[in-house]
């Protein structure tokens, strides 16, 4: 059921793309943004990015007004509307938590996990609409949101383990190879961050260029395959960033008996 309405919806993104594609060479040299960006002296990134994060508030005021107007909560609305397509996309990525985390740390995560996939995935997209460029093609954006991930999963470690707890977790099952083993973890969580960072901008960057590109070059119908293809890597990159996420909390909130080999 879950599937049938997705292929519906990318059909519909599909129709809106057609429309969109003859407007997408305009972009190439104007952004909505670029007129505040000088008057209020804030990098345009920084705009787009709040721009999201309000857009992003404004879907859950509405999902939250149709569930308290809704007879039963419990019981999905017929046929397609706001509230099944947003229900229908959180159980997808609930399970595909609960698979990773478990039952017990998805409850408990689960707000942030989906709220961090929802902003990169419309911080991505927003790059195809003409006139706005995707904030996770700019570092600060990316590393910001690294950053955070790095705080937040080494933050519920310790908050679960304590912090001797969550220290022997950098120090492997071997106690004659803790101390090197120790700096390796060290190193490998300190590039974490980073490495987050990079990919995201980079293949938002890519995909944008190749976008405006094309654009330029064949301003009909050609530069839809392209917008098709760059939705895609919207999803994926959301995807992979978030299912990160999910690994490094999982890692560090478990527990587990460090005299064992794993």
């Amino acid at each position: 059921m879950f599937t049938f309405k997705l292929t519906k919806m990318l059909k519909r993104i599909f129709l809106f793309s057609l429309f969109l594609a003859p407007f997408s060479a305009l972009a190439s040299g104007y952004t909505w943004f670029s007129g505040l960006e000088h008057s209020f002296h804030v990098k345009e990134h920084i705009l787009t990015f709040g721009f999201v994060a309000v857009f992003l508030v404004i879907l859950g005021a509405i999902y939250r007004l149709q569930l308290v107007r809704a007879e039963n909560p419990l019981i999905p609305d017929n046929g397609n509307s706001f509230r099944n397509f947003f229900e229908g996309f959180g159980e997808a990525i609930y399970g595909l938590a609960t698979s990773i985390m478990g039952e017990e740390q998805t409850k408990r995560y689960f707000p942030a996990i989906v709220t961090l996939f929802l902003f990169i995935f419309l911080s991505n997209s927003i790059g195809l609409i003409p006139g706005f460029l995707p904030p996770t093609s700019n570092l600060n954006t990316t590393l910001a949101l690294g950053l955070f991930v790095f705080i937040y999963y080494n933050f519920h470690g310790v908050k679960v383990q304590g912090i001797v707890g969550h220290i022997k977790h950098f120090m492997g099952p071997v106690w004659y190879l803790a101390p090197l083993i120790f700096i390796i973890e060290i190193i490998s969580h300190a590039v974490r961050p980073l490495s987050l960072a990079l990919r995201l901008r980079g293949n938002m960057e890519g995909d944008h260029l190749v976008l405006s590109i094309f654009s330029d070059l064949v301003p009909l119908f050609i530069p839809i395959i392209f917008l098709v293809i760059g939705l895609f890597v919207c999803f994926m990159q959301a995807f992979v960033f978030t299912l990160l996420t999910m690994v490094y909390i999982s890692l560090a909130t478990e527990h587990h008996d460090h005299d064992e080999h794993h």
